[in-house]
């Protein structure tokens, strides 16, 4: 296994030092402005001069002066009364002298991602802020991932930041009765950023490895820290399991290749037998959630040794309890599919024809994708090509795209059955 590089080892320190400073001087803007000015420090001084005999412990008292400097320029600010007046007697923070003895041994990396996960933030702004306080990564590298400008990034982050200063929130686990809504939205998040990473939506890559590896190594954190919540293992195997064929998953130019045509050989088999225990041992213990059936049904595709091979009735009977869990239409419409494969592509055109009205799919290529591969099944290569049409040109992910319109290239110029 490879050794961890200073990045690595600066993205895993991050959410800690910064729950340190954020815990102690209950100031989680300022906190992440002096954390985010000590990796800057660390990425240039440890490759030049070794690595600190506790990086940890370096990387959090470099943190700590520079906090104690911005919260002693903060006093001459009108609002730091305002803020401090709202805050209780135990979450008040002052600048504490800057030879006070300090350390940081406790780790607030779940703090943090109930903190970026709040429901009163927009999905974006939490997204970007989870990426930036809690995986350590920078502005720029996260506006990189969502294609758009650096500095429209930085305000978003901003706005994120100021959302939770305005909002009061102490730094501090949410109370028990607020926690199990709180984590639903936090693993949300997460999956938000994985289904980025594995599918990008915009742009001529088909996948962003550095987001969909940054969610799962969140995910793992947040497993060891819940290690008895069925759906935060349910969320880690979902994305093992689905991570497992991405290696199959494009050709040497980078064109899509769909699942039923992937070389199997080439899919982790290490991830594939990790996210099955996992999902596996949470089925037995805790309430079936979402992430949990989802990852059942990753699982039963991944099992296949071909895809003729594959349990499509065992699937179809999961998406029936997912769909009832869930009213979401991507489910409603991932089960007309799985109808086709077990009782021929009529029945899932007629499930299909269900949804044309949802206007949660309303500019999505989705539901004209799933026609056209039903259309195909069926033989009406005319009506296929027309749907491949339809949802390449809605589609804005050119891997999409192109394999779409080859695929309606490809049955214009043969027969229907």
């Amino acid at each position: 296994m490879a050794e961890p590089t200073v990045e690595d080892l600066l993205r895993e320190l991050a959410p800690q030092v910064l729950g340190v400073l954020a815990r102690r001087f209950g100031d989680f803007a300022t906190a992440e402005d002096a954390v985010q000015e000590a990796l800057l420090t660390a990425s240039r001084q440890w490759p030049v001069d070794g690595l600190p005999a506790h990086p940890r412990g370096w990387l959090t008292q470099v943190a700590y002066r520079r906090m104690i400097e911005l919260v002693r320029a903060e006093t001459a600010r009108r609002d730091r009364e305002d803020r401090a007046a709202r805050r209780s007697g135990d979450d008040r923070r002052t600048a504490p002298a800057a030879d006070e003895p300090f350390t940081g041994d406790r780790d607030d990396t779940l703090v943090l991602l109930f903190l970026c996960g709040h429901p009163s933030l927009t999905t974006p702004s939490a997204i970007a802020l989870t990426l930036r306080a809690v995986g350590g990564l920078s502005t720029a590298e996260i506006a990189r991932a969502f294609l758009v400008p650096e500095a429209t990034m930085a305000q978003r982050i901003s706005r994120a930041k100021q959302r939770i200063r305005d909002s009061g929130l102490p730094f501090r686990l949410p109370e028990p009765a607020d926690r199990q809504a709180r984590l639903a939205a936090v693993l949300h998040v997460l999956y938000l950023i994985f289904t980025e990473g594995h599918t990008a939506s915009l742009g001529d890559d088909l996948r962003r490895v550095d987001l969909s590896d940054e969610a799962i190594r969140l995910a793992r954190e947040m497993h060891r820290l819940l290690p008895g919540d069925s759906e935060v293992a349910g969320l880690l195997a979902l994305m093992l399991l689905t991570d497992a064929r991405a290696a199959a998953r494009s050709g040497p130019s980078g064109e899509l290749i769909p699942l039923a045509e992937q070389d199997r050989s080439r899919w982790d088999a290490a991830a594939i037998a990790e996210g099955t225990a996992l999902v596996t041992d949470a089925m037995t213990r805790g309430p079936v959630g979402p992430y949990q059936l989802q990852a059942a049904v990753a699982a039963l595709h991944d099992e296949a040794p071909t895809a003729a091979a594959t349990d499509w009735p065992q699937i179809l009977a999961l998406y029936a309890v997912l769909e009832r869990l869930t009213g979401s239409p991507v489910v409603a419409l991932n089960r007309a599919v799985a109808s086709a494969m077990v009782h021929g592509p009529t029945a899932g055109l007629d499930a299909l024809a269900g949804l044309a009205d949802d206007p949660r799919l309303a500019g999505s290529h989705r539901l004209d994708a799933a026609r056209a591969h039903l259309h195909e099944m069926a033989g009406d290569h005319d009506a296929a090509a027309t749907h491949y049409r339809a949802a390449a040109a809605r589609t804005t992910s050119r891997p999409e795209q192109e394999y779409l319109l080859t695929r309606a290239a490809r049955l214009a110029t043969s027969p229907s059955g």
